[in-house]
């Protein structure tokens, strides 16, 4: 073990962190995209798909999570895995949600020996925690993962893509039949680089009209009574907060965006589906609609919250990579300017149109963060594993201005910490933290310091805020990790950022 920029342990066999802006020294190569062979398509059941391959011992296999909590196609495989006692295999899903669990005995029974992915929840993680996982898991970002796909650093034998919908020659969306899920922008790096890629639909049509996938890409398809359950895409907060407090910490993260000048005509953003950062959006439109600001994009997982901005003519074009409730579905099947992207164009640091890079402003939550700004998404302090970067390193190092808003106490425990338990994003990429007792402005961003020091808040030193916090909570006690790695987390450029143990 060595370690990084950020003085963490990192396994000797991975490149370590060295800081957020290190990838632009690190030139890479794309593979080239891999194009169906054009043989008969069509497969009756995912057992015959297992044959036709074939899919054997040691292979890595891929999914998409853009039906959440509600997908039935990862559970379908893993079925499969079972009934054919396969060992050795490697998963690459985008993210893993309770609905999965069926996951941890494949996992004890060393099926699955090796993880791949950007976000994980559920049982699963508990599974993991516990050191039954016997190679590391990988966390890597939204953007880090297409990266790894497109260079080839992650090779994907088979992907298996739930389709919505499908026709005969492989094209695929995500916006009609009855599971839809609107943009399949996650699964997109999966169909264009893998050996080979299956599609599985419950809603087969003579013609695709508008595709997203391209049959030219595509292997295999089959056809299923359900790919998932659309209630699955509303998994988690995706309602504005009603707490006072979050209420509080929404109206002031906005003044300050006022105060800081990035609230004027043709500015982009992008904000998370919890309760605080939906009332952030709610606040954002309140001024522009009394300054009669419109605003250029809006980007990531989109929301209704988003949808109404559009529709209303206060947002020109909505950047989709997916979908978060089912208003969002709606637009992305109705509304021309809700426009679909792959991940890779939403988040690959090497892509050369990335979204997340035109950001003025992103609004972003913790779960920890530090007197050095490093913020924790991935575990609990306590070091379970509750979740993963997803988009969070990416837009918070591609945005101008990164704001991270949570109380200061959560369940009566400090959210600000001497140092996080876990780093997912790297204090670097994080500018402004808002709490409701006050607002910590990175050191490093004496431009916002200069703008905003006659602005209405209340702007304290981060240290400031930590001792707050344990004169109304006490400190919390240290607790200490096993020796044992069981993972790491992967900065968007590949580099190890940090490392995960058994608790």
């Amino acid at each position: 073990m060595s370690k990084n920029g950020l003085n963490r342990f990192v396994p000797d066999a991975y490149r370590p962190y060295l800081n957020s802006s290190d990838y632009h020294n690190h030139p890479i190569q794309i593979i080239p995209e891999v194009i169906s062979n054009n043989q008969e398509k069509m497969m009756k059941t995912i057992s015959d798909v297992f044959d036709a391959i074939p899919i054997r011992d040691g292979m890595t296999l891929s999914f998409h999570h853009h039906l959440r909590n509600g997908d039935d196609v990862f559970n379908m495989v893993l079925d499969e895995i079972k009934h054919r006692q396969l060992k050795n295999m490697i998963l690459a899903p985008s993210a893993i949600f309770p609905h999965n669990d069926r996951l941890c005995e494949l996992i004890e029974q060393q099926n699955v020996v090796q993880i791949f992915t950007n976000y994980l929840n559920g049982a699963v993680s508990q599974t993991i925690n516990e050191g039954k996982l016997r190679d590391y898991l990988i966390m890597e970002t939204h953007g880090g993962r297409a990266r790894s796909i497109e260079t080839g650093e992650l090779a994907i034998d088979v992907c298996f893509a739930a389709a919505p919908c499908a026709d005969r020659n492989g094209n695929a969306n995500g916006i009609d039949g009855p599971s839809a899920c609107g943009s399949l922008g996650y699964i997109i790096p999966d169909i264009k680089h893998a050996k080979v890629k299956v599609l599985v639909t419950d809603h087969l049509v003579p013609e695709v009209k508008r595709c997203e996938i391209e049959g030219k890409y595509v292997d295999y398809i089959v056809t299923v009574p359900r790919i998932g359950d659309q209630v699955g895409i509303v998994s988690g907060t995706t309602k504005i907060t009603k707490d006072p407090i979050g209420l509080k910490i929404a109206r002031d993260t906005a003044i300050l965006l006022q105060e800081a000048g990035y609230l004027k005509d043709g500015f982009s953003m992008q904000t998370g589906a919890g309760g605080i950062s939906l009332a952030v959006t709610d606040e954002v439109r309140k001024i522009m609609e009394r300054e009669h600001i419109k605003a250029s994009f809006a980007s990531g997982g989109i929301t209704a919250y988003f949808v109404n901005l559009l529709e209303k003519k206060m947002i020109e074009t909505l950047y989709d990579v997916q979908c978060f409730d089912l208003e969002a579905v709606r637009s992305y099947r109705e509304n021309p300017q809700h426009i679909g992207m792959s991940s890779s164009q939403y988040a690959n640091p090497y892509h050369p149109e990335v979204v997340v890079d035109r950001l003025d402003f992103v609004i972003l939550g913790a779960t920890e963060i530090d007197v050095d700004f490093n913020v924790n998404v991935t575990t609990s302090s306590t070091g379970k594993i509750m979740g993963g970067s997803g988009g969070h390193a990416d837009a918070a190092h591609g945005a101008h201005l990164t704001i991270i808003t949570t109380n200061l106490l959560k369940s009566r425990l400090p959210i600000i910490k001497e140092k996080v338990t876990t780093i997912t994003t790297p204090g670097e990429d994080v500018d402004v933290l808002v709490t409701e007792w006050g607002i910590a402005i990175n050191p490093k961003r004496v431009d916002l310091m200069t703008k905003l020091q006659n602005a209405p808040l209340k702007i304290v030193p981060i240290e400031k805020l930590l001792t707050m916090a344990h004169q109304m909570a006490g400190a919390p006690a240290t607790l200490n990790h096993k020796d044992k790695v069981i993972g790491v987390v992967k900065y968007r450029d590949g580099s190890i950022i940090d490392t995960l143990y058994q608790w």
